[in-house]
């Protein structure tokens, strides 16, 4: 996320407008300044202070005001009225923005997505002491919870995943599944919340945290991989726990112990161009391309598709980011 100038005062979650996807930032009287960016599902909002000055310039007469009045302009130029009007744009803004960030993207993978939810569910529901079947089924969740298009849909798609991997963990309480799961469920549940996103996000990266001593390879690198995807996504401190440093870190390690995974060299390709590493970013694309015919031969079928045309959209704009006019080789 590119820093503002000024002060973070605000942090949380929201979506942009449902027909574009995207919100460009905002500025609202030249002092509070609303940031957007969507790279993941862990999307993070910061309302800023501009740097402002108030002080007179050279030359100019200082206004003059009755004492009450004097008083009063000054505590509506405070930073506590400047916080709470970024609560009330907030308020308003989750009033009406309850659609999907993203849409609902391609009908078919979304069609596969809630039959695999359903059939999860309908195992998970006929023998709920199945501890595979209960992870699998947090899996459903999360993959099915990308699509619906609501947020009230969502949560309560992540909310049943949640608490399947929960009850899993109450039994296995080292299973890699469940932990895994279940912070990848917290995510899904933090995109529809606003204030309460913060306190899901330091859930989420305890359960990550925790699988890097249990397994660090599940998933192709998942733990490093989301792990850097927060600390790139969220504010720093001390507003939350983003971290450039632990972002880079966490997200060459994914990249290290899963090198044939495409994500992973997505990621940090994109990470890097938006830290204005070009150099870099050239680089790792060079090396997705020599990896591409050969993953494309070991990450076969219809469970990869939808994971193909999103890296297939992803590559082709990083390669147009580094080499405008330029197609990706297939």
């Amino acid at each position: 996320m590119r820093k503002s100038r000024g002060e973070t005062l605000f942090v949380a979650l929201i979506p942009p407008h449902p027909a574009t996807g995207k919100i460009a930032a905002r500025t609202v009287n030249k002092r509070v300044c609303f940031q957007f960016n969507f790279t993941s599902p862990y999307t993070i909002v910061r309302v800023s202070m501009l740097a402002t000055p108030n002080s007179p310039g050279p030359g100019s007469v200082p206004e003059r005001l009755p004492r009450g009045l004097g008083v009063f302009r000054a505590v509506l130029a405070s930073r506590c009225c400047f916080v709470i009007c970024a609560v009330v744009y907030i308020a308003c803004i989750g009033t009406f923005a309850q659609t999907d960030p993203r849409g609902p993207g391609n009908a078919e993978f979304a069609r596969q997505a809630e039959k695999a939810y359903e059939d999860a569910r309908a195992r998970f529901n006929a023998d709920t002491t199945n501890l595979e079947a209960a992870w699998q089924f947090g899996r459903a969740c999360f993959n099915w919870a990308d699509y619906v298009s609501t947020d009230d849909k969502r949560a309560e798609i992540a909310e049943e995943g949640i608490s399947a991997c929960r009850d899993l963990l109450k039994v296995a309480t080292n299973s890699v599944p469940g932990h895994y799961y279940l912070a990848m469920n917290l995510g899904q549940l933090a995109r529809t919340k606003s204030l309460g996103a913060l306190k899901l996000v330091t859930q989420m990266e305890s359960e990550f945290d925790l699988i890097l001593d249990l397994d660090p390879r599940f998933d192709f690198a998942g733990s490093d991989r989301n792990l850097g995807l927060l600390y790139l996504d969220a504010p720093g401190w001390p507003i939350s726990l983003g971290n450039k440093s632990k972002a880079r870190l966490h997200l060459q390690k994914a990249l290290k112990l899963a090198p044939d995974y495409p994500e992973n060299h997505l990621n940090l390709i994109e990470a890097e161009l938006e830290w204005g590493d070009r150099k870099e970013a050239v680089s790792g694309l060079k090396a997705l391309d020599e990896l591409w015919p050969e993953a494309r031969k070991k990450l076969a079928g219809d469970d990869m598709a939808s994971d193909w045309a999103d890296w297939e959209s992803r590559r082709e704009a990083a390669q147009k980011k580094v080499r405008p006019g330029a197609s990706a080789p297939r």
